[in-house]
Order: structure tokens, then C-alpha cells, then sequence
């Protein structure tokens, strides 16, 4: 009897010490001493993922990961996605990254005022993205903004995602425009505000020029905008020369200095801030402005005051050149 009850004892003081061992060991510093990224792919069982976690050195013994997580039942709560674990993760804390799903996210920026072909091409460049990126869209269907996504979203998702973008906010925005303005659809308001996205750089810009386009359609004269002459000849693609005066009177349909009114599409994709200049416009009479030589511009009301600026900016101009 006594014997028996040692035996138990033993047993106990064994179970006992294998049990703290354990739970110790789930939580140690694990052995990679720097920042690893594994990929757990679906469907992957979990002896395979154990295995690729002891490979890649961010645990040191995939059979005792697989035994600590069956006696946390954890071992189908594991999901696929890339992961990246910290240096010395424990096990604790690679079974939690696991569990959350939290993949490792990459970004794509797609930056205000490039075409859909432009956006189009650094999509399918993207090394992370997969698959076949379909038709360039139309021109002017996408949000430019940086863009967050996990491993396997494919390049057709990331253009549907900005597409998608643009719709919604257009449809959020439209609504709440102001009253009175000269453009009635929200095509048109997409096709001005890629105008003004290409007009000026400087956000504080935008609203007035947006005004002072809307004051030049609701007076019947042309927009006269030098970027839907780009846009007619080279698709929006930097020039590298100075617009010849051939191409000034050429009739394009995107030629703003010959055609009455907004040119047949966009010449961009716009941005947010373009897109609510244009809906919410700065108060302005100006019908006209120019360079001012510090990259920015200077607005008028009147032709008279408008050449006395483009007569400032000449001399601006031929001194810096």
C-alpha cells in the first residue's frame, strides 16, 4: 500500500513538474534574435506549420509547439496569412499572432493626378500583388491613396478597391455639394476637379481654382487650362517642352482653348481634396490666373489685371532662365 502510494507520488510530483516545465518553455524567449516572416498557407496542417516555424527559427522544437497547442486546443485556430514575428517571440506569443489572423500588410500608393494607365502599370509592377490586372480602367474611375492589402489580394482586387473608393465618396460628397454650381452630373465633377488636380500642386489652391473654372462656365469662356492640351497630345505624359502655339489652336477633344465647355473625360484621376474643391468651390469673381513664380499662382477678375500679371510672371520667368 505505502508502496503503491510512493509510486502515485512520484507520478504526481512528475506530471506536476512536467506541467510547470511546459507552461515555463510555452513561455521563454524563443530563439530568433531578429524580426522573421513566415508564410502559413491555407489549408497547411499544422504538423507542416509547426515544422516551418522551427525551420525559420522562430521556435526551437515544432513538436512541442504541436503538443502546446493540442493542450490549449488551439490547433485549429490557427489561420492562414503571412505572418511577421518578433526576435525572441515565445511560443505564447507566436500561437497568439497565429490566432489573430493578423497578417503582414503591404501598401501601394497610387498618387493624385496620374492617369488610369499610369495607376494601372504600377499595379501590375507590384511584386506582392498576384494575378492579372485585367483592362486599364477609364480614365478617371480611380481614388489615388495609399492602399493596404495582405499577400494573395490580386491586382484586379486592388483597382476594383480604388474604383470602389471613388464611387463612395462621390456618392457621399455629391449630395452635399453647394447649390448653384455649373456642373449637374458627377462625371462632370470628375472631369473638372482632374483638371484642377493637374492645375496646382498646392492644396490651399484648389477651391480657388475650382472657382474660378465654375465662373468661367457659367460665363460661356473657354477653361483655356494647359493640361487638357498635354493630355490631347501625349495622354498625360510629361511633355518636355514648352506647348507649341500649333497645338494651342489644334482641335483635340480635350483641348480646352479651342472647345466650349468641359473637355469629353477626364485627364487624371483626382484626389479627395480635388473632388471637394470642385463641390465646394472658394467664393471668388476671379476669372483668371497665372504663375507667380514661386510655384504657386496669382488669381484676377479682370483681363486687364490678369496681363499686368502675365507680363510680372515673363520677367520672373526670363530671369530664372
Amino acid at each position: 500500500m505505502l508502496r503503491a502510494l510512493a509510486i502515485l507520488v512520484v507520478l504526481a510530483l512528475i506530471a506536476g513538474g512536467a506541467w510547470f516545465w511546459e507552461r515555463q518553455n510555452w513561455q521563454a524567449a524563443g530563439p530568433s534574435s531578429a524580426y522573421t516572416v513566415v508564410m502559413v498557407k491555407p489549408g497547411e496542417s499544422v504538423a507542416a506549420i509547426s515544422t516551418d516555424l522551427e525551420k525559420s527559427g522562430v521556435i526551437a522544437n515544432a513538436d512541442l509547439f504541436r503538443i502546446g497547442l493540442r493542450l490549449r486546443s488551439q490547433q485549429k485556430a490557427l489561420k492562414a496569412g503571412e505572418y511577421g514575428f518578433p526576435a525572441h517571440a515565445s511560443m505564447a506569443d507566436v500561437t497568439g499572432i497565429l490566432v489573430s489572423g493578423k497578417s503582414i500588410e503591404h501598401k501601394l500608393t497610387a498618387a493624385e493626378g496620374l492617369t488610369s494607365q499610369m495607376i494601372y502599370d504600377i499595379v501590375k509592377k507590384d511584386p506582392v500583388l498576384v494575378g492579372d490586372a485585367g483592362p486599364v480602367p477609364e480614365e478617371g474611375t480611380l481614388l489615388p491613396e495609399t492602399y493596404l492589402f495582405t499577400r494573395g489580394t490580386t491586382r484586379r482586387e486592388i483597382l476594383a478597391k480604388m474604383h470602389k473608393a471613388q464611387q463612395k465618396l462621390i456618392a457621399a460628397q455629391w449630395p452635399a455639394r453647394i447649390g448653384n454650381l455649373p456642373i449637374k452630373t458627377p462625371q462632370e465633377a470628375i472631369i473638372l476637379a482632374s483638371i484642377v488636380e493637374k492645375e496646382t500642386g498646392i492644396p490651399e489652391e484648389r477651391r480657388h481654382i475650382a472657382a474660378v473654372f465654375e465662373n468661367r462656365l457659367r460665363l460661356g469662356m473657354k477653361l483655356q487650362s494647359d493640361p487638357t492640351i498635354i493630355y490631347g497630345i501625349t495622354k498625360g505624359y510629361p511633355i518636355g517642352r514648352r506647348i507649341r502655339q500649333s497645338e494651342i489652336t489644334g482641335a483635340t477633344p480635350y483641348n480646352t482653348y479651342v472647345i466650349p465647355g468641359l473637355p469629353i473625360g477626364p485627364i487624371c484621376n483626382p484626389g479627395k481634396d480635388a473632388i471637394l474643391a470642385v463641390l465646394n468651390p472658394e467664393a471668388s469673381d476671379d476669372l483668371y490666373f497665372v504663375a507667380n513664380g514661386t510655384g504657386g499662382h496669382v488669381f484676377s477678375a479682370t483681363m486687364a489685371e490678369h496681363e499686368k500679371n502675365v507680363a510680372n510672371w515673363r520677367k520672373i520667368h526670363d530671369t530664372q532662365h
